[in-house]
């Protein structure tokens, strides 16, 4: 009876830890799109809007870690394009990054409102692999990069993230989810 009691105990330590092992990979899985690779989760996807290439300035950086998506874009960039991608333009710009927004100013405008909003954005950044998760975690404020990949849509479950898919909207919903697949150092800010 002793032995029995004593395998039905093991059985149980060994159910609660094979319950345990398998929450860490299910936590793990949902952090694949972030760590470069394709999802794993059923409740996951990650659909290609349209390629997307641009060179870009960036004026600043802010990883995330916390928050819902995070599971996707571990980083976000406030990056700066067109005339203001040019490096006296891009110092005169202030930003501020917060809880995947971007507020930003520039005194004084040198082109109307409505065309500066289409010059600066804050891009939510998901790495295609995990080289160029690396290489986006290499990224610093004031380099010029260009980036290539797809505008994307992500599913999790009841959540739905969309890209933007214009560069004329602004607030919530305005921000590019980019699917980065290539990076390319035009410029890098010597430390």
């Amino acid at each position: 009876m002793k032995k029995m009691m004593c395998c039905m105990g093991l059985i149980a330590v060994m159910s609660s830890s094979m319950a345990y092992s398998a929450q860490i990979v299910s936590h793990e899985e949902q952090y694949n799109i972030a760590k470069g690779f394709m999802p794993t989760s059923p409740e996951q996807s990650i659909q290609s809007l349209r390629p997307f290439l641009g060179d870009f300035r960036i004026l600043s950086t802010q990883q995330y870690s916390q928050d819902e998506q995070a599971k996707f874009s571990p980083i976000d960039f406030a990056v700066s394009w067109g005339l203001f991608a040019h490096k006296d333009f891009a110092q005169r710009i202030h930003v501020q990054q917060y809880d995947r927004f971007l507020n930003w100013k520039m005194n004084p405008l040198p082109v109307s409102p409505q065309k500066a909003m289409q010059m600066v954005s804050n891009m939510h950044m998901i790495p295609a692999s995990p080289e160029i998760l690396e290489q986006l975690n290499q990224v610093k404020k004031g380099d010029l990069v260009r980036l290539q990949g797809d505008l994307v849509e992500i599913k999790d479950g009841n959540l739905v993230w969309r890209s933007s898919l214009t560069n004329t909207d602004v607030g919530e919903g305005g921000c590019e989810l980019f699917r980065v697949k290539q990076v390319q150092w035009l410029q890098k800010v010597q430390m």
